[in-house]
């Protein structure tokens, strides 16, 4: 994580401590604590093929356990250590050294795009060598402000421009396919409400092009937008015309999409990927991915998961607690899902095709680690997912709790790959299929 994240972290724990008793830190020893009950897990369990459920019903009363304080000590990847996928399949390193790399996804052409955040530029790797490497690397844009989504439009085989969702404003650039270099500045659509606790900014285009939908986290944990009015335009998933016009607020409720925003190209419908609030305890709230209803409400701060109260704003608004559309993939509470991709390519197996991978960043509020992991979500062929997920790419926690690797984003590689940025070790990693 690089300084700036770092800062918010640290301001964010603080804040908590000052206003949760419940919290305390986590045991030094994590393989002495208990086995999770499931349907709960953490990384001790992770394993590639593992399948969870998690329902509304399975979760635990608010302060059932206490609220961990257990932020990831990132170290180097110590030798011989390497990712876990299932048996017929492949991890190899596609790139090194980068300065937190976020999003990425693949352009129509075959380019691959990778926000580095930090850096504050946007990266292109084309091609691939024999041994899984870029043939070519080159900085498209540079200058930008913690520049995170990218989008290309208008939608199919020959976008003019390229969207990036700096953390303050949506921004486009001019762009034909093969442009290795952005022509000339950036042109400004949209500001957007700038930083705080969660300052990635995806977006997507609808598949017709007429809607561009942009993730915008809460400013805080569990602030009433009532009082605070930091909070307005944020924990929502906005929309907007191509030119930034007629800007409003697509569904509300959503504590963070900033992360991960997708089409699902089988159905046309968006689909999210949420980090939810904190200091619950260790299995609330779970973070979740859906598909995204217009004007839906999700819930934050009022309520999760359905109409389950928060107890830290218990009373308000209860016109709002029949209304809260309980999401169709719950996950580990703390597990930081971020960007999700749908699988449309060739060489994964054929129960792979239309299925959600996303990454899970792993965050610190669990007093023995989740995340730190990608997942596959199962969309049988039909589009609709059944509640259910599994551990696919798995690994980056050593047994004894230090983490050396944290997944952002996915992309499927033109070849069917999968490319996953990992701003923990500074790696864009690549997992083909090799089996039968």
């Amino acid at each position: 994580m690089n300084t700036f994240g770092n800062r918010l972290v640290l301001s964010f724990i603080l804040v908590l401590l000052s206003i949760c008793p419940t919290v305390a830190q986590s045991g030094k020893n994590p393989q002495s604590a208990p086995p999770p009950k499931p349907p709960f897990t953490d990384y001790r369990y992770q394993k590639p093929g593992a399948l969870h459920k998690i329902t509304a019903q399975d979760l635990p009363a608010p302060y059932a356990t206490n609220s961990a304080v257990n932020g990831p000590r990132v170290v180097d990847r110590p030798k011989n250590t390497w990712p876990h996928v299932p048996a017929g399949f492949k991890v190899e390193l596609f790139a090194t050294g980068l300065d937190e790399p976020r999003k990425i996804i693949t352009a129509p052409n075959g380019d691959v795009f990778v926000a580095e955040s930090h850096a504050g530029d946007i990266k292109i790797f084309r091609g691939m060598t024999a041994d899984g490497k870029p043939k070519q690397t080159e900085i498209f844009a540079a200058g930008l402000k913690q520049p995170y989504g990218i989008a290309f439009y208008p939608p199919g085989p020959n976008p003019q421009y390229v969207y990036v969702g700096d953390t303050d404003a949506v921004l486009r650039l001019a762009y034909h396919n093969g442009d290795l270099k952005a022509a000339g500045k950036p042109q400004h659509i949209a500001d957007l409400p700038a930083g705080g606790d969660h300052w990635t900014r995806d977006l997507v285009f609808s598949a017709d092009g007429k809607q561009l939908f942009v993730g915008v986290g809460s400013d805080s944990n569990v602030d009433d937008p009532d009082t605070h009015p930091d909070e307005k335009n944020r924990a929502d998933i906005l929309a907007m015309n191509p030119d930034g016009s007629n800007l409003r607020v697509y569904a509300y409720g959503i504590r963070n999409a900033g992360g991960g925003l997708a089409i699902n190209p089988k159905t046309g419908e968006l689909w999210c990927s949420v980090n939810e609030r904190d200091g619950l305890g260790d299995n609330l709230v779970p973070d979740y991915i859906t598909h995204v209803q217009s004007g839906g409400f999700y819930g934050w701060p009022y309520y999760y998961i359905g109409s389950n109260p928060d107890p830290r704003l218990k009373g308000k608004h209860p016109e709002l607690q029949g209304k809260v559309i309980v999401p169709d993939v719950l996950l580990q509470a703390h597990n930081a899902s971020l960007q999700l991709a749908f699988y449309e390519g060739k060489q994964f197996p054929a129960e792979y095709q239309g299925d959600i991978f996303s990454s899970q960043h792993g965050s610190w509020n669990k007093g023995v680690r989740t995340g730190y992991e990608v997942i596959r979500v199962p969309l049988h062929q039909s589009g609709h997912a059944s509640g259910e997920y599994e551990d696919f790419l798995t690994g980056f926690v050593l047994p004894n709790g230090q983490v050396w690797g944290r997944p952002v984003g996915v992309t499927v590689a033109p070849d069917g790959s999968l490319l996953v940025t990992d701003d923990g070790s500074n790696s864009i990693w690549r997992v083909s299929y090799t089996g039968k």
